[in-house]
């Protein structure tokens, strides 16, 4: 697969003291010798505590910030060696989503001035038909052409993000990076965009650097993660080697913290000792190692290489293979209630032969075609209290995704995990997608319980 992006020994340092006569005399050293690749069509996520320089290394990209050291070649160009009317046409090729939506849009400004000022500043379409594909860009991220006319203040924290992924997507561009665009969001606007970011890279064959800290978000999203650790990547390799095998202590202590739906799962917590060291005065030989359980004494004077086996999962830890494997940090089954057991089994798919003929039995999906509001057939099956009829009807469409698994949480925590409520709420974030109908479901299954008692 061709490399995209190609990142060599990476890095920045800021001035963080300087002597009376202004010459520096401390550094934060943010990124010290990150190197990784981007190949076309490609998700690579960046993960780590907050501090440890995914941030500064998204704009190091992008020469937002000028880099100390380090190599970066863009489509077999060198950006470090391009001028500035260069590097004006290489920022077409490549946009940044900020993190926060209210912050990163001009409030002065109209949705159609946002979207056409890089249309204008590139010269990519002429000033007659301008209008016509900001209305374009609107329609891909699911607006509205009307809310052209509006300012950035009168849309929500999702809508404004969307307006945000659409200033990207205006130039065209092959590379965008994603700086953690979805924590400013609550968890169902958060489903939204980021399903909205997976349907924008099929259609559009983009490449994305997604800085987070949301292990949960990235297993959604990411083809690739790199793991970083006070300025350094200690591993990196593909989602799902590293969320079933992590093999570095830092990354096992990262996933270890996920939190999961099991109440009675047995789970290996790895809990770290200690503080953070400081970015000015990082520790020498491997930078873990102030909180590192399996530390030895080559740990604290030896800088551990970042090696990749035949599989290319790269870990940078002296002790890799003397490690005890990575067992029960994520579990993959088993401490689920009865309730959850049955919730597990429709987004899987897994329908058992009684599921199945009470389906048949009750035809519900016949049911469902036949109701025109599908949020009043819901109050309807819900009143009823008929479990049966609805675990039946949260089969009517298997295909499991991230906005399902916002609704059942919401719902859960409002009605304490009844099955009637997890299993309804399934169904209505497939047909509805909208947590005010969740919130209304909810409210009917309480009311319901009341009039029992």
């Amino acid at each position: 697969m061709t490399a995209l992006l190609e990142v060599e020994h990476l890095a920045k340092h800021f001035v963080a003291q300087r002597s009376v006569f202004g010459r520096p005399t401390a550094y934060v050293k943010a990124v010290d010798g990150v190197s990784f690749h981007v190949n076309a069509g490609e998700t690579l996520a960046l993960v780590g505590e907050s501090g440890c320089g995914k941030s500064t290394v998204s704009r190091l990209v992008l020469r937002l910030i000028e880099p100390d050291a380090g190599r970066i070649r863009f489509d077999g160009r060198d950006l470090l060696a391009l001028d500035a009317n260069d590097l004006r046409a290489f920022r077409r090729q490549a946009q940044i989503i900020f993190q926060d939506p209210y912050a990163s849009l001009n409030t002065r400004m109209t949705v159609n001035q946002i979207l056409s000022e890089p249309l204008a500043l590139h010269d990519l379409v002429p000033p007659d038909q301008r209008r016509a594909r900001v209305e374009e860009l609107l329609r891909l991220v699911g607006l509205e052409p009307r809310f052209a006319r509006r300012y950035s203040h009168e849309f929500s924290g999702g809508q404004r993000q969307r307006i945000a992924i659409a200033r990207a997507l205006a130039v065209e561009p092959k590379l965008i990076i994603c700086d953690e665009p979805v924590s400013a969001l609550d968890v169902s606007i958060r489903s939204q965009i980021l399903n909205l970011l997976r349907d924008l890279q099929d259609r559009l064959g983009l490449s994305y650097i997604f800085v987070s800290h949301d292990l949960a978000v990235v297993k959604h999203i990411a083809d690739r993660v790199a793991v970083m650790n006070l300025g350094g990547i200690v591993e990196t390799a593909d989602t799902a080697s590293l969320f079933a095998s992590p093999r570095h202590p830092y990354s096992r202590a990262l996933l270890s913290a996920i939190p999961v739906p099991k109440p009675q799962a047995k789970r290996s917590r790895m809990l770290l000792q200690g503080e953070m060291p400081s970015a000015l005065n990082p520790p020498p030989g491997c930078r873990f190692h102030t909180r590192c359980p399996h530390a030895v004494e080559s740990c604290r004077t030896d800088v551990p290489q970042l090696l990749a086996d035949a599989s290319g999962h790269a870990t940078a830890c002296h002790r890799t293979a003397e490690l005890p494997p990575a067992d029960a940090i994520v579990p993959s089954d088993g401490g689920f209630s009865p309730s959850l057991e049955k919730l597990v089994a429709a987004f899987s798919g897994r329908r058992s032969a009684a599921v199945a003929a009470r389906m048949r039995e009750l035809r519900v999906p016949h049911v469902v075609q036949a109701c025109s509001d599908k949020v009043a057939a819901l109050h309807r099956l819900t009143e009823r209290l008929n479990i049966d009829a609805l675990n039946c009807a949260c089969l009517v469409d298997d295909t499991p995704d991230l906005p399902l698994m916002s609704a059942v949480g919401m719902a859960g925590a409002v009605a304490d995990a009844h099955p009637v409520v997890l299993s309804a709420a399934h169904w209505i974030a497939k047909a509805n997608g909208g947590e005010g109908a969740v919130r209304e479901l909810c409210d009917a299954v309480l009311r319901a319980r009341a009039r029992q008692r």
